[in-house]
Protein backbone atom coordinates (compact mmCIF):
# COMPACT_ATOMS: atom_id res chain seq x y z
CA UNK A 1 0.00 0.00 0.00
CA UNK A 2 3.31 2.13 -0.54
CA UNK A 3 1.33 4.25 -3.57
CA UNK A 4 -2.08 4.80 -1.39
CA UNK A 5 -0.15 6.78 0.89
CA UNK A 6 -0.79 9.60 -1.29
CA UNK A 7 -4.44 9.71 0.17
CA UNK A 8 -3.69 9.58 3.86
CA UNK A 9 -4.26 13.28 4.00
CA UNK A 10 -7.33 13.35 3.11
CA UNK A 11 -8.08 10.61 5.98
CA UNK A 12 -6.58 13.29 8.18
CA UNK A 13 -9.03 16.19 7.11
CA UNK A 14 -12.10 13.88 7.21
CA UNK A 15 -10.74 12.31 11.07
CA UNK A 16 -13.99 12.76 12.56
CA UNK A 17 -15.87 10.53 9.53
CA UNK A 18 -14.13 8.00 10.10
CA UNK A 19 -14.57 8.27 14.01
CA UNK A 20 -17.77 8.41 13.72
CA UNK A 21 -17.77 6.01 11.45
CA UNK A 22 -15.80 3.34 13.72
CA UNK A 23 -18.13 3.88 16.72
CA UNK A 24 -20.93 3.15 14.23
CA UNK A 25 -19.75 -0.12 12.92
CA UNK A 26 -19.00 -0.89 16.41
CA UNK A 27 -22.48 -0.36 18.10
CA UNK A 28 -23.86 -2.12 14.46
CA UNK A 29 -22.27 -4.98 15.22
CA UNK A 30 -22.55 -4.87 19.14
CA UNK A 31 -26.19 -5.35 18.75
CA UNK A 32 -25.49 -7.92 15.95
CA UNK A 33 -23.52 -10.41 18.25
CA UNK A 34 -26.52 -9.91 20.50
CA UNK A 35 -28.92 -11.72 18.35
CA UNK A 36 -27.51 -15.18 18.71
CA UNK A 37 -27.27 -15.09 22.52
CA UNK A 38 -31.19 -14.45 22.37
CA UNK A 39 -32.07 -17.12 20.13
CA UNK A 40 -29.23 -19.81 22.67
CA UNK A 41 -31.66 -18.38 25.37
CA UNK A 42 -34.67 -19.24 23.71
CA UNK A 43 -33.34 -22.14 22.59
CA UNK A 44 -32.46 -23.11 26.27
CA UNK A 45 -35.45 -22.44 27.32
CA UNK A 46 -37.35 -24.85 25.25
CA UNK A 47 -34.98 -27.45 25.45
CA UNK A 48 -35.11 -27.13 29.51
CA UNK A 49 -38.70 -26.86 29.60
CA UNK A 50 -39.70 -29.63 26.77
CA UNK A 51 -39.19 -32.85 29.49
CA UNK A 52 -41.36 -31.22 31.98
CA UNK A 53 -43.86 -30.16 29.65
CA UNK A 54 -43.88 -33.81 28.70
CA UNK A 55 -44.68 -34.76 32.34
CA UNK A 56 -47.38 -32.70 32.44
CA UNK A 57 -49.21 -35.08 29.73
CA UNK A 58 -53.07 -35.27 30.60
CA UNK A 59 -52.95 -32.35 32.68
CA UNK A 60 -54.42 -28.92 32.54
CA UNK A 61 -51.20 -27.40 33.35
CA UNK A 62 -49.33 -29.05 30.27
CA UNK A 63 -51.71 -26.41 28.24
CA UNK A 64 -50.72 -23.23 30.78
CA UNK A 65 -46.86 -24.17 30.43
CA UNK A 66 -47.43 -24.58 26.39
CA UNK A 67 -48.70 -20.91 26.65
CA UNK A 68 -46.38 -19.74 28.72
CA UNK A 69 -43.57 -21.22 26.28
CA UNK A 70 -45.13 -19.51 23.45
CA UNK A 71 -45.25 -15.96 25.48
CA UNK A 72 -41.76 -16.31 26.45
CA UNK A 73 -40.55 -17.53 22.63
CA UNK A 74 -42.94 -14.39 21.19
CA UNK A 75 -40.57 -12.08 23.68
CA UNK A 76 -37.61 -13.51 22.48
CA UNK A 77 -38.29 -12.77 18.87
CA UNK A 78 -39.56 -9.42 19.84
CA UNK A 79 -36.06 -9.05 20.98
CA UNK A 80 -34.07 -9.85 18.47
CA UNK A 81 -36.35 -7.72 16.27
CA UNK A 82 -35.66 -4.84 17.95
CA UNK A 83 -31.82 -5.89 18.31
CA UNK A 84 -32.01 -6.00 14.46
CA UNK A 85 -33.60 -2.72 14.29
CA UNK A 86 -31.32 -1.16 15.63
CA UNK A 87 -28.51 -3.09 14.02
CA UNK A 88 -29.88 -1.01 11.06
CA UNK A 89 -30.05 2.02 12.32
CA UNK A 90 -26.22 2.13 13.23
CA UNK A 91 -25.33 0.35 9.69
CA UNK A 92 -27.26 3.31 8.38
CA UNK A 93 -25.24 6.01 9.89
CA UNK A 94 -21.65 4.42 9.00
CA UNK A 95 -22.45 4.23 5.59
CA UNK A 96 -23.54 7.99 5.89
CA UNK A 97 -20.45 8.79 7.48
CA UNK A 98 -17.48 6.40 6.00
CA UNK A 99 -19.08 6.02 2.31
CA UNK A 100 -20.38 10.44 2.43
CA UNK A 101 -15.96 10.67 3.30
CA UNK A 102 -14.96 8.74 -0.25
CA UNK A 103 -17.23 10.49 -2.12
CA UNK A 104 -15.51 14.09 -0.30
CA UNK A 105 -12.33 12.42 -0.96
CA UNK A 106 -13.13 11.70 -4.30
CA UNK A 107 -14.29 14.80 -5.22
CA UNK A 108 -10.81 16.50 -3.80
CA UNK A 109 -8.42 13.94 -5.54
CA UNK A 110 -10.02 15.23 -8.92
CA UNK A 111 -9.53 18.80 -8.10
CA UNK A 112 -6.40 17.95 -7.15
CA UNK A 113 -5.63 16.37 -10.39
CA UNK A 114 -7.48 18.36 -12.49
CA UNK A 115 -5.39 21.44 -10.99
CA UNK A 116 -2.00 19.82 -11.38
CA UNK A 117 -2.71 19.15 -14.74
CA UNK A 118 -3.02 23.13 -15.38
CA UNK A 119 -0.15 23.76 -13.59
CA UNK A 120 1.69 21.44 -16.05
CA UNK A 121 3.48 22.88 -19.00
CA UNK A 122 2.85 22.26 -23.00
CA UNK A 123 5.31 19.86 -22.88
CA UNK A 124 4.25 17.38 -20.29
CA UNK A 125 0.46 17.36 -23.18
CA UNK A 126 3.39 16.55 -26.02
CA UNK A 127 4.16 13.90 -24.13
CA UNK A 128 1.14 11.90 -23.10
CA UNK A 129 -2.03 11.06 -24.98
CA UNK A 130 -5.31 13.04 -24.05
CA UNK A 131 -7.27 9.78 -23.48
CA UNK A 132 -4.22 8.24 -20.81
CA UNK A 133 -4.81 11.59 -18.85
CA UNK A 134 -8.62 11.35 -19.17
CA UNK A 135 -8.37 7.69 -17.57
CA UNK A 136 -6.28 8.94 -14.16
CA UNK A 137 -9.03 11.15 -13.09
CA UNK A 138 -11.67 9.36 -14.54
CA UNK A 139 -11.41 5.40 -13.91
CA UNK A 140 -8.67 5.35 -11.75
CA UNK A 141 -9.75 7.98 -9.13
CA UNK A 142 -13.16 5.66 -9.34
CA UNK A 143 -10.62 2.60 -8.36
CA UNK A 144 -9.12 5.00 -5.74
CA UNK A 145 -12.73 5.44 -4.38
CA UNK A 146 -13.74 1.78 -3.80
CA UNK A 147 -10.50 1.78 -1.41
CA UNK A 148 -11.60 5.21 0.49
CA UNK A 149 -15.10 4.07 0.92
CA UNK A 150 -16.12 0.38 0.55
CA UNK A 151 -12.64 -1.04 1.38
CA UNK A 152 -12.30 1.39 4.65
CA UNK A 153 -16.08 0.59 5.77
CA UNK A 154 -15.29 -3.29 5.76
CA UNK A 155 -11.98 -3.53 6.95
CA UNK A 156 -13.52 -1.91 9.80
CA UNK A 157 -16.66 -3.98 10.01
CA UNK A 158 -14.20 -7.30 9.83
CA UNK A 159 -11.97 -5.74 12.48
CA UNK A 160 -14.86 -5.02 15.11
CA UNK A 161 -17.27 -8.01 14.40
CA UNK A 162 -14.43 -10.32 14.77
CA UNK A 163 -13.08 -8.89 18.14
CA UNK A 164 -17.14 -9.08 19.33
CA UNK A 165 -17.90 -12.65 17.85
CA UNK A 166 -14.73 -14.01 18.69
CA UNK A 167 -14.52 -12.88 22.29
CA UNK A 168 -18.44 -14.16 22.38
CA UNK A 169 -17.06 -17.80 21.31
CA UNK A 170 -14.49 -17.84 23.47
CA UNK A 171 -16.34 -16.69 26.63
CA UNK A 172 -18.66 -19.99 26.11
CA UNK A 173 -16.08 -22.90 25.20
CA UNK A 174 -12.21 -22.13 24.27
CA UNK A 175 -11.99 -25.64 22.80
CA UNK A 176 -14.26 -25.29 20.58
CA UNK A 177 -13.64 -21.66 19.53
CA UNK A 178 -10.58 -23.22 18.55
CA UNK A 179 -11.56 -25.74 16.12
CA UNK A 180 -14.20 -23.01 14.53
CA UNK A 181 -11.34 -21.20 13.45
CA UNK A 182 -8.99 -23.99 12.60
CA UNK A 183 -9.83 -23.24 8.79
CA UNK A 184 -8.65 -19.08 8.86
CA UNK A 185 -4.83 -19.80 8.02
CA UNK A 186 -5.79 -21.54 5.07
CA UNK A 187 -8.29 -18.29 4.17
CA UNK A 188 -5.02 -16.02 4.88
CA UNK A 189 -2.72 -17.99 3.21
CA UNK A 190 -5.15 -17.65 0.07
CA UNK A 191 -5.52 -14.46 -0.25
CA UNK A 192 -2.25 -13.65 0.00
CA UNK A 193 -1.60 -15.84 -2.79
CA UNK A 194 -4.70 -14.14 -4.94
CA UNK A 195 -4.43 -10.60 -3.76
CA UNK A 196 -0.69 -10.75 -5.70
CA UNK A 197 -1.92 -12.27 -9.05
CA UNK A 198 -4.76 -9.97 -8.94
CA UNK A 199 -2.58 -6.93 -8.49
CA UNK A 200 -0.42 -7.70 -11.58
CA UNK A 201 -3.44 -7.99 -13.36
CA UNK A 202 -5.65 -4.91 -12.83
CA UNK A 203 -2.23 -2.91 -13.21
CA UNK A 204 -1.92 -4.50 -16.75
CA UNK A 205 -5.96 -4.07 -17.21
CA UNK A 206 -5.64 -0.34 -16.43
CA UNK A 207 -2.95 0.57 -18.76
CA UNK A 208 -4.54 -1.03 -21.62
CA UNK A 209 -7.84 0.76 -20.85
CA UNK A 210 -6.09 4.34 -20.93
CA UNK A 211 -4.83 2.28 -24.35
CA UNK A 212 -8.43 2.15 -25.10
CA UNK A 213 -9.30 5.69 -24.05
CA UNK A 214 -7.03 7.66 -26.05
CA UNK A 215 -7.53 5.48 -29.11
CA UNK A 216 -11.55 6.78 -29.12
CA UNK A 217 -10.27 10.38 -28.47
CA UNK A 218 -7.73 10.41 -31.29
CA UNK A 219 -10.24 9.32 -33.47
CA UNK A 220 -12.97 11.80 -32.25
CA UNK A 221 -10.66 14.36 -32.55
CA UNK A 222 -9.48 13.71 -35.80
CA UNK A 223 -13.03 12.51 -37.32
CA UNK A 224 -12.67 14.70 -40.06
CA UNK A 225 -9.12 13.61 -41.08
CA UNK A 226 -10.12 9.81 -40.76
CA UNK A 227 -13.73 9.71 -42.84
CA UNK A 228 -12.00 12.29 -45.85
CA UNK A 229 -9.08 9.60 -46.43
CA UNK A 230 -12.23 6.63 -46.01
CA UNK A 231 -10.46 5.16 -43.01
CA UNK A 232 -12.96 4.39 -41.01
CA UNK A 233 -12.51 0.11 -41.36
CA UNK A 234 -9.13 0.29 -41.05
CA UNK A 235 -9.60 2.26 -37.34
CA UNK A 236 -12.54 -0.09 -36.27
CA UNK A 237 -10.18 -2.87 -37.15
CA UNK A 238 -7.52 -1.48 -34.86
CA UNK A 239 -9.96 -0.65 -31.83
CA UNK A 240 -11.59 -3.86 -31.72
CA UNK A 241 -8.45 -5.45 -31.80
CA UNK A 242 -7.41 -3.25 -28.57
CA UNK A 243 -10.96 -4.43 -27.41
CA UNK A 244 -10.00 -7.86 -27.48
CA UNK A 245 -6.94 -7.22 -25.71
CA UNK A 246 -8.81 -5.62 -23.08
CA UNK A 247 -11.28 -8.43 -22.68
CA UNK A 248 -9.18 -11.04 -22.78
CA UNK A 249 -7.27 -9.69 -19.35
CA UNK A 250 -10.51 -8.56 -17.71
CA UNK A 251 -11.64 -12.58 -18.33
CA UNK A 252 -8.54 -13.80 -16.85
CA UNK A 253 -9.06 -11.62 -13.96
CA UNK A 254 -12.17 -12.43 -13.48
CA UNK A 255 -11.35 -16.25 -13.24
CA UNK A 256 -9.57 -15.60 -10.53
CA UNK A 257 -11.78 -13.91 -8.53
CA UNK A 258 -14.43 -16.63 -9.80
CA UNK A 259 -12.44 -19.52 -8.62
CA UNK A 260 -11.59 -17.70 -5.14
CA UNK A 261 -15.05 -16.89 -3.41
CA UNK A 262 -16.21 -20.46 -3.90
CA UNK A 263 -13.45 -21.36 -2.16
CA UNK A 264 -13.61 -19.03 0.68
CA UNK A 265 -16.95 -20.35 1.15
CA UNK A 266 -15.92 -24.08 0.94
CA UNK A 267 -13.85 -22.99 3.77
CA UNK A 268 -16.63 -20.98 5.74
CA UNK A 269 -18.36 -24.15 5.14
CA UNK A 270 -16.00 -26.51 6.51
CA UNK A 271 -15.83 -24.51 9.88
CA UNK A 272 -19.61 -25.10 10.33
CA UNK A 273 -19.99 -28.76 9.98
CA UNK A 274 -16.70 -28.79 12.40
CA UNK A 275 -18.86 -26.46 14.69
CA UNK A 276 -21.52 -29.50 14.60
CA UNK A 277 -19.40 -32.08 15.15
CA UNK A 278 -17.48 -31.12 17.76
CA UNK A 279 -20.22 -28.93 19.37
CA UNK A 280 -22.58 -32.09 19.52
CA UNK A 281 -19.25 -34.15 21.73
CA UNK A 282 -19.28 -31.14 24.14
CA UNK A 283 -22.90 -31.08 24.68
CA UNK A 284 -22.69 -35.08 25.17
CA UNK A 285 -19.77 -34.17 28.00
CA UNK A 286 -22.03 -31.58 29.46
CA UNK A 287 -19.78 -28.73 28.40
CA UNK A 288 -22.31 -26.57 27.11
CA UNK A 289 -25.68 -26.84 25.79
CA UNK A 290 -27.31 -27.49 22.77
CA UNK A 291 -28.34 -23.18 22.57
CA UNK A 292 -24.80 -22.75 22.19
CA UNK A 293 -24.05 -25.06 19.02
CA UNK A 294 -27.16 -23.01 17.60
CA UNK A 295 -25.63 -20.01 18.70
CA UNK A 296 -22.08 -21.08 17.50
CA UNK A 297 -23.42 -21.87 13.95
CA UNK A 298 -24.83 -18.17 13.98
CA UNK A 299 -21.21 -16.68 14.71
CA UNK A 300 -19.66 -18.93 11.85
CA UNK A 301 -22.24 -18.06 9.59
CA UNK A 302 -22.15 -14.73 10.46
CA UNK A 303 -18.53 -14.45 9.79
CA UNK A 304 -19.03 -15.49 6.26
CA UNK A 305 -19.72 -12.44 4.98
CA UNK A 306 -16.22 -10.87 6.30
CA UNK A 307 -14.30 -13.47 5.98
CA UNK A 308 -15.27 -13.53 2.28
CA UNK A 309 -14.58 -9.72 1.99
CA UNK A 310 -11.45 -10.09 3.07
CA UNK A 311 -10.89 -11.22 -0.41
CA UNK A 312 -13.05 -8.66 -1.90
CA UNK A 313 -11.15 -6.04 -0.13
CA UNK A 314 -8.08 -7.57 -0.80
CA UNK A 315 -8.58 -7.60 -4.51
CA UNK A 316 -10.08 -3.60 -4.10
CA UNK A 317 -6.84 -2.31 -2.35
CA UNK A 318 -4.67 -4.29 -5.11
CA UNK A 319 -6.80 -2.45 -8.05
CA UNK A 320 -6.57 1.13 -5.81
CA UNK A 321 -2.94 0.27 -4.84
CA UNK A 322 -2.25 -0.10 -9.23
CA UNK A 323 -4.29 3.06 -9.81
CA UNK A 324 -2.85 5.03 -7.35
CA UNK A 325 0.42 4.46 -8.83
CA UNK A 326 -0.82 5.48 -12.09
CA UNK A 327 -2.41 9.09 -10.38
CA UNK A 328 1.40 9.13 -8.56
CA UNK A 329 3.06 9.16 -11.85
CA UNK A 330 1.37 12.37 -13.02
CA UNK A 331 1.11 14.49 -9.67
CA UNK A 332 4.75 13.74 -9.47
CA UNK A 333 5.79 15.59 -12.95
CA UNK A 334 6.99 19.37 -12.26
CA UNK A 335 6.22 21.73 -14.70
CA UNK A 336 9.32 23.15 -16.04
CA UNK A 337 7.77 26.50 -16.66
CA UNK A 338 7.57 28.05 -13.48
CA UNK A 339 6.57 31.48 -12.49
CA UNK A 340 10.02 32.75 -10.23
CA UNK A 341 8.36 35.88 -9.06
CA UNK A 342 5.13 36.62 -7.19
CA UNK A 343 5.60 40.58 -7.84
CA UNK A 344 3.55 42.32 -11.34
CA UNK A 345 5.99 44.28 -13.40
CA UNK A 346 4.62 46.88 -15.87
CA UNK A 347 5.07 45.39 -19.71
CA UNK A 348 5.46 48.45 -22.31
CA UNK A 349 5.99 45.85 -25.47
CA UNK A 350 9.97 45.80 -26.41
CA UNK A 351 10.90 42.25 -27.45
CA UNK A 352 14.20 41.10 -28.17
CA UNK A 353 15.27 37.52 -29.03
CA UNK A 354 18.89 37.58 -28.96
CA UNK A 355 20.46 34.10 -30.65
CA UNK A 356 17.80 31.94 -29.24
CA UNK A 357 17.87 28.25 -30.00
CA UNK A 358 15.24 25.72 -29.21
CA UNK A 359 14.87 21.74 -29.56
CA UNK A 360 11.80 20.41 -28.69
CA UNK A 361 12.15 17.85 -25.85
CA UNK A 362 10.16 15.01 -27.25
CA UNK A 363 11.34 14.64 -30.28
CA UNK A 364 14.36 16.50 -30.55
CA UNK A 365 13.34 18.71 -33.64
CA UNK A 366 15.82 22.06 -33.99
CA UNK A 367 12.72 24.35 -34.51
CA UNK A 368 15.10 27.32 -34.17
CA UNK A 369 18.95 28.63 -34.16
CA UNK A 370 20.65 31.39 -33.10
CA UNK A 371 17.57 33.48 -33.98
CA UNK A 372 18.12 37.36 -33.36
CA UNK A 373 15.88 40.26 -33.56
CA UNK A 374 14.73 43.44 -31.87
CA UNK A 375 11.16 44.70 -31.98
CA UNK A 376 10.58 48.11 -29.83
CA UNK A 377 7.49 50.01 -28.89
CA UNK A 378 5.34 50.67 -32.04
CA UNK A 379 7.07 48.32 -34.30
CA UNK A 380 6.01 45.46 -35.91
CA UNK A 381 6.88 42.38 -37.36
CA UNK A 382 6.07 39.83 -39.58
CA UNK A 383 7.50 36.38 -40.15
CA UNK A 384 6.59 34.16 -43.22
CA UNK A 385 7.90 30.86 -43.82
CA UNK A 386 7.24 26.86 -44.76
CA UNK A 387 5.37 24.36 -42.54
CA UNK A 388 7.89 23.79 -39.52
CA UNK A 389 9.92 26.81 -40.14
CA UNK A 390 9.41 27.68 -36.42
CA UNK A 391 7.14 30.43 -36.58
CA UNK A 392 4.67 29.21 -34.07
CA UNK A 393 7.73 28.05 -31.97
CA UNK A 394 8.60 31.84 -31.36
CA UNK A 395 5.09 32.83 -30.33
CA UNK A 396 5.43 29.69 -28.05
CA UNK A 397 8.50 30.70 -26.82
CA UNK A 398 7.11 34.68 -26.06
CA UNK A 399 3.87 33.30 -24.30
CA UNK A 400 6.64 30.78 -21.91
CA UNK A 401 5.38 27.92 -23.17
CA UNK A 402 8.60 26.68 -23.29
CA UNK A 403 12.24 28.31 -22.56
CA UNK A 404 14.74 28.89 -24.97
CA UNK A 405 17.18 25.58 -24.99
CA UNK A 406 20.11 28.52 -25.79
CA UNK A 407 20.01 32.31 -25.85
CA UNK A 408 17.73 34.73 -24.05
CA UNK A 409 14.52 36.27 -24.67
CA UNK A 410 14.43 40.18 -23.18
CA UNK A 411 11.16 41.86 -22.54
CA UNK A 412 11.37 45.74 -22.14
CA UNK A 413 15.55 44.84 -21.36
CA UNK A 414 14.81 42.16 -18.87
CA UNK A 415 14.73 38.49 -19.17
CA UNK A 416 11.45 37.21 -19.73
CA UNK A 417 11.51 34.30 -16.77
CA UNK A 418 11.62 37.26 -14.32
CA UNK A 419 8.28 38.46 -14.87
CA UNK A 420 4.98 37.24 -13.37
CA UNK A 421 4.51 33.97 -15.55
CA UNK A 422 0.39 34.62 -15.18
CA UNK A 423 0.70 38.63 -15.64
CA UNK A 424 2.53 38.11 -18.78
CA UNK A 425 0.38 36.02 -21.09
CA UNK A 426 -2.86 37.72 -19.88
CA UNK A 427 -1.04 41.08 -21.27
CA UNK A 428 -0.54 39.12 -24.68
CA UNK A 429 -2.70 38.52 -27.64
CA UNK A 430 -2.31 35.35 -28.90
CA UNK A 431 -4.50 33.39 -31.72
CA UNK A 432 -3.20 29.97 -31.90
CA UNK A 433 -3.42 28.42 -35.47
CA UNK A 434 -5.15 25.11 -33.56
CA UNK A 435 -8.33 26.31 -33.21
CA UNK A 436 -10.56 24.56 -30.71
CA UNK A 437 -14.28 24.93 -30.15
CA UNK A 438 -15.84 25.21 -26.41
CA UNK A 439 -19.05 23.90 -27.56
CA UNK A 440 -20.58 23.30 -24.38
CA UNK A 441 -22.18 26.79 -23.22
CA UNK A 442 -22.52 25.68 -19.56
CA UNK A 443 -18.56 25.41 -19.11
CA UNK A 444 -17.88 28.92 -20.71
CA UNK A 445 -20.68 29.97 -18.21
CA UNK A 446 -19.55 28.42 -15.46
CA UNK A 447 -16.40 30.20 -16.16
CA UNK A 448 -17.95 33.57 -16.59
CA UNK A 449 -19.33 33.40 -13.33
CA UNK A 450 -16.69 32.22 -11.19
CA UNK A 451 -14.65 35.20 -12.95
CA UNK A 452 -17.33 37.61 -11.67
CA UNK A 453 -17.61 36.28 -8.47
CA UNK A 454 -13.56 36.33 -7.70
CA UNK A 455 -13.58 39.92 -9.15
CA UNK A 456 -16.30 41.20 -6.76
CA UNK A 457 -14.30 39.13 -3.78
CA UNK A 458 -11.00 41.59 -4.81
CA UNK A 459 -13.50 45.00 -4.61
Amino acid sequence: MKELQHVNKYFLKYKWHIIAGFVFVALSNYFRVLQPQAIRQALDLVYENIKLYRLYAGFEAQAFMLGEIGRSLFYFAILVLILALLMGVFMYYMRQTIIVMSRLIEYDLRKEIYIHYQELDLGFFRKNMTGDLMARITEDVNKVRMYLGPAVLYGINLFTLFVMVIYSMFSVNAELSWYCLMPLPLLSLSIYFVSSVIHRKSTVIQQQLAKLNSIAQEVFSGIRVIKSYTQEKAMDGYFAEQCEEYKVRSLKLAKINALFFPLMLLIIGASTIITIYFGGLQVYKGNITPGNIAEFVIYVNMLTWPVTSIGWIASIIQQAEASQKRINEFLKEKPEITSLTEEITPIHGEIEFRNVSFTYPDTGIQALKNCTFKLVLGDKLAIIGKTGAGKTTIADLLLRMYDPTEGAILLDGKDLKSYNLEHLRQRIGYIPQDVFYFQTRSIITSYLDWTNRQKLQKM
